[in-house]
């Protein structure tokens, strides 16, 4: 929300409030806090966890300055990295809707490679934010997949997030401790 003062600082006019949508950040809240909560691994020499640059062509650039691009392939998975020699793989999701995750947010290229590395033992998951809920979920990927091979809906329904996956609670460092979810339920240490 903005508030617009007009005349200031003679405060002439009240002070207006206006919303203001911006859906091109859509899903943005949720990648900041996992930045923030890889940053703090790689600083406390935790994990070596980054996010995956989606790749683009750029096309025509002026003056230092892209004006031009498309994606050059399909993206795989938002995150990536290595944790206690395992390898880690991750997609983030936000959903403002309030009782299930729709599936078309996850690509059928996205579910192929959550296939693959699950078929070559890394660790993969999903990190799922229901925003109107304030509530984020680590869902394991075998759990994923498994809802969508055993199952005809559209969407994953909250109630299959709280008997599959684990909550993760907000905290101040790391802010969101998904690793701490890997140690306690993955077979990590074990090759």
């Amino acid at each position: 929300m903005v508030i617009n003062m007009i005349n200031y600082p003679s405060k002439i006019n009240k002070p207006t409030k206006t919303k203001i949508k911006n859906f091109g950040n859509r899903g943005m809240s949720l990648e900041y806090d996992l930045n923030i909560t890889n940053d703090y691994y790689l600083d406390k020499d935790i994990a070596v966890i980054y996010k995956k640059p989606t790749p683009i062509q750029v096309v025509k650039q002026k003056q230092n300055k892209i004006v031009d691009a498309y994606f050059k392939s399909p993206s795989t998975t938002d995150y990536n990295g290595v944790y206690k020699g395992k390898y880690i793989d991750f997609e983030a999701k936000e959903t403002t809707n309030k009782t299930a995750f729709p599936l078309n947010n996850i690509h059928p290229h996205q579910i192929k490679h959550i296939i693959k590395v699950l078929d070559h033992k890394g660790i993969c998951f999903l990190i799922v934010r229901f925003t109107s809920l304030d509530k984020t979920y680590y869902l394991p990927a075998d759990k994923l997949i498994d809802f969508i091979k055993n199952n005809q809906r559209k969407s994953i329904p909250l109630s299959y997030f709280i008997q599959n996956a684990y909550e993760i609670k907000r905290k101040l460092n790391p802010t969101i401790d998904y690793l701490k979810i890997i140690d306690e339920n993955e077979r990590i240490n074990e090759i």
